[in-house]
């Protein structure tokens, strides 16, 4: 079977790595994917937004299957496109991705279905939503409600915070995401990060994650798109999986189909656990990046046949099996991340520290030029250790980190604390 992933992040060299050693594979090809991909798959220059162009190709190449990585393709409904094309697709059409498009729509359904999560309010009005924040107290929760790359949650700590952030939501900092506000509820707890595959009606866990949104050492310092995680998390107790599972994916999958918009895909619940009870903090229809690069190398079945059994609806038919040890990724980004960064610096050691033991460097934000490796994002390395546990693959992936030679990168020293601070 030729196989094309969309995407061209950490999120989708790990999963290239992955489908590319599925015994049910005949050529995999990403678009437009990196150099990190290009060790594992055929990379073509088309952009993700060309839908035409992307079909095309996909018959030119007679592909039998389409894996979306990013939620922007997936929101804007290329995966009705491919379906309609006669091309199999895994991932929710755009009706169905509006999970992970609308933050009011999923709580909402919570809220109509009875499933766990904050108390909350959806705005279209600028001053009801900051009478609204004062009701719920500080901190409080103000996010955009559609898409804003992962930057549109500001929790604010007082009246004038949660009023500035409701202003510049409004005032279009975060472009038509912004054009309605939700105001939540502050949940206290741990964050963690659960993913499974639905084919509409079925949901088949798959395993957890925490990941480090703060860019400093000690969660200090503005929120990224993640800068490591772990897996697995334990937080993620077999009765707090049993939960999630039970009161909040089985009823969404349900709800959607309700609702008249079938949702089959991933499902990425964002999670807050207090005292063994976990609510929703938010849905996203892909699989997570970093949380990815941790779950991959853990998985020990065939994703791919997993995957394709999601788009056929016979995931009921599907056991996976799971490695017991631990993984643990570090992100390592160009200085100046999240603000402003330069790109084009040169990357050295990526052989070296991919032949450590255990070790996984999955590329992220990289580019090829005059036969070097540089640097062309935010995000640009992802470094991934396997250990029997996560303080020794935490060992491993900075081991690893130490044996490239960029210095223009940085990164966190302190990925997998807190799953450390609970066993030492």
């Amino acid at each position: 079977m030729n196989v094309l992933l969309i995407g061209s992040g950490g999120r989708e060299h790990a999963l290239a790595w992955s489908i590319s050693a599925s015994p049910i594979l005949d050529k995999l090809y990403c678009v437009p994917g990196n150099p990190g991909i290009e060790a594992v798959a055929e990379c073509v220059p088309i952009s993700v937004n060309d839908t035409e162009a992307l079909i095309d190709f996909a018959c030119l190449r007679k592909i039998g299957f389409v894996m979306i990585g990013p939620e922007v393709p997936l929101v804007a409904g290329l995966a009705d496109r491919f379906e309609a094309a006669g091309i199999k697709c895994l991932g929710p059409g755009g009706r169905a991705a509006i999970l992970e498009g609308s933050k009011g729509f999923v709580k909402d359904l919570c809220e109509d279905f009875g499933m766990p999560t904050g108390k909350y309010r959806r705005f279209q009005d600028c001053a009801r939503a900051k009478f609204y924040a004062a009701t719920l107290g500080y901190p409080v929760v103000i996010k955009a409600d559609g898409l804003a790359a992962g930057k549109g949650v500001i929790i604010a700590g007082s009246k004038e915070e949660a009023g500035k952030a409701i202003d510049s939501m409004f005032d279009g900092a975060f472009g038509a995401a912004g054009s309605e506000v939700v105001v939540e509820e502050y949940l206290e707890g741990e964050e963690a990060s659960f993913f499974a595959l639905t084919d509409g009606e079925h949901v088949l866990p798959l395993a957890g994650a925490q990941d480090h949104k703060r860019v400093f050492d000690g969660d200090k310092g503005p929120n990224t798109g993640g800068m490591g995680a772990y897996s697995p998390a334990p937080v993620l107790t077999p009765e707090v999986v049993e939960k999630t599972v039970e009161t909040l994916l089985k009823p969404t999958v349900r709800a959607m189909a309700e609702r008249g918009r079938p949702y089959m895909g991933v499902l990425f619940a964002g999670l807050m656990i207090k005292d063994g009870e976990p609510k929703l903090i938010e849905y996203n229809c892909r699989f997570g990046d970093p949380e990815t690069q941790v779950l991959l190398p853990r998985l020990k079945s065939d994703l791919l046949t997993a995957l394709l059994a999601a788009r056929d609806h016979v995931l009921d038919q599907i056991d996976l099996r799971w490695s017991d040890e631990a993984a643990l990724t570090v992100v390592m980004a160009s200085k100046g991340y999240p603000g402003s960064y330069e790109k084009g610096s040169e990357i050295r050691g990526l052989y070296e520290a991919q032949r450590a033991p255990g070790v996984q460097v999955f590329h992220a934000g990289t580019a090829r030029r005059d036969g070097k490796i540089v640097a062309a994002g935010g995000r640009v390395l992802n470094v991934t250790a396997m250990g029997a546990s996560v303080e020794e693959a935490q060992k491993r992936a900075y081991a690893a980190v130490d044996l490239i030679d960029w210095p223009q990168g940085f990164c966190r020293r302190d990925i997998g604390w807190r799953a450390m601070g609970r066993t030492s």
